[in-house]
């Protein structure tokens, strides 16, 4: 009886401390907090489409972004939950409605970057004056600091790690920007799956979204093309699969684009290109909404940062 007492009690101080329970079974993946982070950019500025839409070109093209927040804070909403909003300083300048409805629902606002332009194709200057313009625009539309960022593409990796210094030094306390798995634009799989820090426990604290170990081989569990692609039984099986293996909480992540079937298509991309982007996007609310419903959901800074908890 005592030892049954006092296993209650310390299954409580782990709820308490950590919001998860240590034990891989089912009670795992009911309490623990898992982030949920959206990637606030529109259809037009996805890396996929800079060959084809100009960037000169983005201020004449119809916006949709407004419309899709709108849908994602209120399925946040509805489902209980509330999230991280990695936004672009492009998109903040031109609608900061967007950014106040944001913040006024209790989400964290975090930073995209200014121009959703690959930290890969950028010298250290350019990325130093991206991340700065932008912080700046998130935190005076905000009257927040903005502590979080995550590189356009998951464009850092092996060779320019150094842009985790110059967050750093731009007042950046996390980033979520190191993707571990093999993929033909970017990724990094000798990476660490979980928290850690690329550059010394001094550096940049790296949070990586979530990937799952299946026979020897990182598999993406955290959203984008692949949470459209695969069935939903199959995502929120991996999903399970790391908070009951790995007591570990996962990084999720969607664009409000996709939320938006009806968006403007494009016609002069490639094959390959035109599924990875609009494949299953009818199916995309409602995959949202059941994912909200089957897992606890919580800001990154509430999660990861002890400034957040």
């Amino acid at each position: 009886m005592k030892m049954k007492r006092f296993k209650q009690a310390m299954c409580a101080t782990n709820v308490l401390k950590y919001g998860f329970l240590p034990e891989k079974n089912l009670m795992t993946t009911a309490l623990i907090r898992n982030a949920m982070t959206i990637d606030v950019e529109d259809y037009f500025q996805v890396s996929a489409f800079a060959s084809t839409i100009p960037r000169e070109q983005w201020g004449s093209l119809l916006c949709r972004v407004e419309r899709n927040i709108d849908i994602a804070l209120a399925l946040l909403d509805e489902g209980n939950a509330h999230a991280t909003f990695f936004t672009l300083g492009w998109i903040a300048e031109r609608y900061p409605t967007v950014v106040r409805r944001i913040v006024d629902n209790g989400h964290e606002l975090a930073s995209h970057g200014y121009g959703h332009q690959r930290v890969s194709e950028l010298s250290r200057n350019e990325f130093n004056e991206d991340i700065s313009r932008a912080k700046k625009i998130l935190e005076d539309l905000s009257g927040s600091p903005v502590i979080g960022y995550r590189a356009p593409s998951f464009s850092i990796g092996a060779d320019n790690l150094w842009a985790l210094d110059l967050l750093q030094e731009a007042g950046y306390q996390y980033s979520s920007s190191i993707y571990p798995i093999r993929h033909d634009h970017y990724g990094m799989p000798e990476a660490p799956r979980f928290a850690h820090y690329p550059r010394g426990t001094d550096g940049m604290l790296e949070l990586p979204p979530t990937t799952a170990v299946l026979l020897g081989r990182n598999l993406p569990a955290a959203g984008g093309g692949y949470f459209r692609l695969l069935p939903y039984q199959a995502s929120r099986w991996l999903i399970r699969r790391v908070n009951q293996q790995d007591g570990e909480p996962c990084i999720f992540y969607f664009h409000p684009w996709e939320l938006d079937p009806d968006q403007p298509r494009q016609v002069s991309i490639s094959t390959k290109t035109r599924f990875r982007h609009y494949v299953n996007l009818k199916r995309m609310e409602s995959r949202i909404q059941s994912l909200l419903q089957d897992f606890h959901w919580d800001r990154m800074d509430r999660i990861f940062m002890k400034a957040g908890a």
